[in-house]
């Protein structure tokens, strides 16, 4: 395995009737009674294909202005469809097995818990509608990376601007803003239109389902079989409750150790009154470095990490037609994930870094869980993995901003952190009021978002930003144009990474090997117990985030 490289890697294109051939002989094993053949021959099925769409994906990720690399996605996209209906109809006719013990027995339980949920997703219906939600997404992928922003006498995309975004500068962290902001503002009619198309596509989709809205349409998506929408807003409710008064607090000291007469939306992401603690050096640096960081903490991560570099798994450097953002995929046929992220010099390539290294390291330490279905957990779990290696990593940290930084470095993590929940809850509540009102019109959705800024973020004061100002501020953000539902997940994942956190500061071996296990279990179990497997407390069960923030408020000084 440690020779394996990227570039190694390829998979046939796969085709409709290439699919009804394989899927006809699975089934055939099954008229047999064989199931444990059928469901082997299934399963490295799905990893060849999961293979394929995820190096198509990325390729389109690694430059959306290729003309062959759009035309593969868009080949991707249309065949999808096709895979989801031999692949639920497969999962209805196993679940119609009247042997389901015997069938848990080869499968799990769990993987048939998850199918049971996957099979109320998808009818043959509304396959065109889901090729035409995947073309709207490739769209605003486009449309966010085509950006060229002038400043400074530079032409900069939205990851490029990032330094300027938190210079100690005021003025120049107000005008950077002002430049990035203004292509959100040029771009508004068409921003409003994809989203427009979006929502009611997703909500026409969920009636023809039987659903009375896209909102349990979405959650079904994510495969939350352990939480519905009661839960998730109940833990709202506690971030309103413990955090949002602890981080007023924390940008009220701020503005008054810079000596503004107010705190301005440019202002929050200076989190140090010294500057931001930067990475020791640029790309190659940092990616040196953190091989000392990761041969500092753990063999298997250190181990882990070199197969990453040796074998070309990253593509870290920002440039010009690259989409933006971060993220973690997999390969599945060969067991060996991939990040991609967009390193612009700033403290975010850090943060980055670690996330999706997390990310990373749980999907290559679950590699030998018996099925496909069992590689990832559920998204919030997921979310566990990379957060919490966020925190793990603060003993070594120093290697990639500089010893005499990082003290420094680990205060302004933990204020962002704790700054992000807010902000992530809004992002949450906001979508479940788009779904629950599909015919809302654009700008009834800017004043919604207008709303509950005022709810979690009472302190946002966006001076004369237009275009943040009359609600827009959610528009830059991925998640709720391609992924509906899904960011809540972050903030559930930081109250459980928090957690790791404060139980490394009193016993890190301790903490650290935890973690490991955690990683290893994949997705062989629903979000709650996995989390409670790590020993941790359920992000919905009442006084989870209080006692994060009560350690948080000693460590800060509060």
């Amino acid at each position: 395995m440690d020779a394996l490289h990227f570039s190694d890697i390829s998979e046939p294109k796969p085709t409709k009737a290439g699919l009804a051939e394989a899927y006809a002989g699975i089934n055939a094993a099954l008229d047999r009674g064989d199931r444990t053949a059928a469901l082997a021959d299934w399963d490295r099925l799905r990893r060849h294909y999961d293979t394929w769409s995820a190096l198509v994906h990325l390729r389109f990720a690694q430059d959306t202005t290729d003309a062959t690399a759009k035309a593969d996605r868009d080949y991707a996209d249309s065949l999808a469809p096709e895979a989801a209906e031999f692949e639920i109809a497969l999962k209805r006719r196993l679940l119609a097995d009247a042997d389901q013990p015997g069938l848990a027995a080869i499968a799990g339980a769990h993987a048939l818990r998850l199918w049971e949920t996957d099979v109320t997703t998808f009818d043959p219906a509304i396959k065109p509608d889901l090729e035409e939600e995947a073309r709207l997404g490739a769209r605003y992928t486009e449309l966010l990376a085509s950006a060229e922003l002038h400043f400074a006498g530079q032409t900069l995309n939205l990851a490029g601007i990032g330094p300027h975004l938190e210079d100690p500068d005021r003025q120049t962290r107000y005008q950077a803003e002002t430049v990035r902001w203004g292509f959100f503002e040029a771009n508004a009619a068409e921003l409003d239109d994809l989203y427009d198309q979006l929502v009611r596509l997703r909500h026409g989709m969920a009636r023809k389902l039987g659903l009375p809205t896209f909102t349990p349409l979405g959650y079904r998506l994510l495969r939350r079989v352990d939480y519905g929408p009661d839960d998730v807003a109940r833990y709202r409710e506690q971030v309103v409750q413990h955090v949002v008064p602890l981080v007023g607090r924390l940008l009220e000291a701020r503005r008054a150790t810079n000596g503004w007469d107010r705190l301005r939306f440019w202002d929050e992401a200076l989190i140090d009154p010294a500057g931001n603690p930067k990475p020791i050096g640029d790309h190659d640096v940092l990616v040196e470095q953190a091989q000392a960081m990761f041969d500092g903490m753990d063999p298997r991560l250190a181990g882990f990490y070199r197969i990453m570099r040796q074998g070309d798994f990253m593509d870290l450097r920002n440039r010009p037609g690259k989409a933006g953002g971060g993220f973690c995929t997999s390969f599945p046929s060969v067991g060996v994930p991939y990040i991609f992220a967009n390193f612009n010099g700033t403290n975010a390539d850090i943060g980055v870094f670690t996330h999706e290294m997390g990310h990373a390291f749980q999907n290559w330490e679950s590699r030998e869980q018996p099925g496909v279905d069992y590689l990832w957990p559920t998204m919030e779990a997921a979310e566990i993995h990379s957060m919490s290696l966020e925190f793990l990593t603060f003993p070594g940290i120093g290697r990639l901003v500089g010893e005499d930084a990082a003290d420094r470095f680990r205060r302004m993590h933990l204020i962002g952190a704790l700054s992000f929940l807010p902000y992530g809850v809004c992002v949450d509540h906001f979508q479940h009021e788009v779904y629950a009102n599909p015919d809302a019109s654009p700008a009834e959705r800017h004043a919604m978002w207008q709303r509950l800024e005022k709810l979690y973020m009472p302190w946002s004061d966006y001076g004369d930003i237009a275009f943040l100002r009359k609600g827009g501020r959610w528009q830059a953000k991925p998640h709720i144009y391609g992924s509906p539902f899904y960011y809540i997940d972050y903030t559930l994942a930081q109250c459980c990474a928090m957690q790791f956190w404060v139980k490394s500061r009193h016993d890190y071996p301790a903490a650290l090997e935890t973690y490991v296990k955690l990683c290893g279990r994949g997705g062989s179990a629903p979000f709650q117990d996995l989390v409670r497997s790590a020993g941790l407390v359920s992000p919905f069960a009442e006084g989870a985030l209080a006692d994060v923030v009560r350690e948080a408020e000693a460590v800060l000084g509060l």
